[in-house]
């Protein structure tokens, strides 16, 4: 084994620098990392198009807005609301994967992972302030020009999409709420077809849903796999995927019940409904705790790997990763899930 010597203030700033690279690609695969800070890149374009929009910024401005409401993942919202010289209230739509940017104080002995993971956000979001310096230099005069990470700070009010029920316990800010759940509500009636399907299954029945994305990919072998695991239950399933993309070669299994679109919130809201497969998308795990019902979670991007970590320390369900997608592989957490009083649903 190689072993470094630091002699210099730069040789220590360069171990840690490479330390903490290594623990950004250990959490967060390059190519998610690739995805992300293009899509940073895209949304930076978009500011220079909203921000070169002079009339319509001094029309907002001639209306005398008392605050604004803006999107507090994106951060061209920060810039604007600079630019029409507004107070703002941020709107994050996830859990607290922005805390650090915002003044959440980290507590490492009791949030998993929290220190580890305020690391890691702090160089991604550098790199993020830094595909937008253009932007502010364009449009903000010398002198006067914003810094991102202060204008995180001046928030009014952070609302966030989680809840107590999902998240760990955490230090928050007088300026900090939680709205998670506004989606979900008490269920209504099923159409006449549903319930026909769910009375004929013998022990209720299972939803699934892996979000627009996936539903409209014709991915032969996932498919495959899913529809072998599912005739291995003894519930029913209802399964949101769309008839035109679904291969004429694969036989749909004898239980399972495919649609275009389906009413989720409805259907976790029925009596008999025992486990949600889910990607792991924190309106849908909301809803899930809602209606007391466990998940199966296959997280695909984005925050849904850092949400399925909070379903399973709060044994609201199990998560599986996308590559181990095998029918075998598949039943068991299904069945465990299910069958094993562990995962009480959330709301019982």
């Amino acid at each position: 084994m190689e072993v470094r010597h630091l002699n210099t203030l730069e040789d220590l700033c360069l171990s840690l620098i490479d330390f903490l690279l290594l623990l950004l690609f250990t959490f967060l695969s390059p190519e998610d990392l690739s995805r992300y800070l293009d899509f940073m890149n895209h949304l930076a374009y978009q500011c220079h198009v909203i921000l070169n929009e002079s009339e319509t910024l001094n029309s907002l401005k001639d209306e005398k807005f008392d605050i604004t409401v803006v999107d507090g993942f994106n951060p061209c919202s920060f810039l604007v609301a600079e630019k029409l010289g507004l107070p703002f209230v941020a709107v994050f739509p996830g859990t607290f994967a922005n805390g650090p940017q915002v003044g959440i104080p980290s507590t490492l002995s009791y949030v998993p992972r929290e220190e580890l993971m305020s690391l890691i956000s702090a160089i991604v979001q550098n790199q993020v302030q830094t595909k937008f310096e253009n932007v502010i230099k364009e449009h903000f005069p010398a002198g006067s020009r914003p810094v991102l990470s202060e204008l995180y700070l001046e928030a009014e009010l952070w609302i966030y999409n989680t809840d107590f029920s999902f998240e760990f316990a955490h230090l928050l800010l007088p300026n900090t709420v939680y709205i998670g759940g506004l989606l979900a509500k008490p269920a209504k009636p099923l159409s006449q077809e549903l319930e026909d399907f769910i009375a004929n299954s013998e022990d209720g029945f299972i939803i699934v849903t892996l979000g627009s994305i996936l539903s409209s990919i014709p991915l032969l072998e996932v498919l495959q796999e899913m529809n072998t695991a599912f005739a291995h239950l003894s519930q029913g399933v209802i399964w949101r995927c769309q008839h035109s993309k679904w291969p004429k070669e694969l036989k749909l299994a004898s239980n399972v019940k495919i649609a275009d679109w389906i009413l989720q919130n409805d259907l976790l809201g029925h009596p008999i409904a025992h486990l949600l497969v889910t990607h792991g998308g924190l309106n849908s795990l909301m809803e899930s705790i809602y209606h007391g019902v466990p998940v199966v979670g296959i997280p695909l991007f984005g925050d849904q790997h850092d949400n399925m970590v909070r379903v399973e320390a709060k044994n609201m369900g199990i998560a599986l990763r996308i590559d181990q997608l095998k029918a075998d592989k598949f039943t068991r957490p299904m069945k465990q899930v299910i069958e094993d009083k562990r995962y009480v649903p959330v709301s019982s």
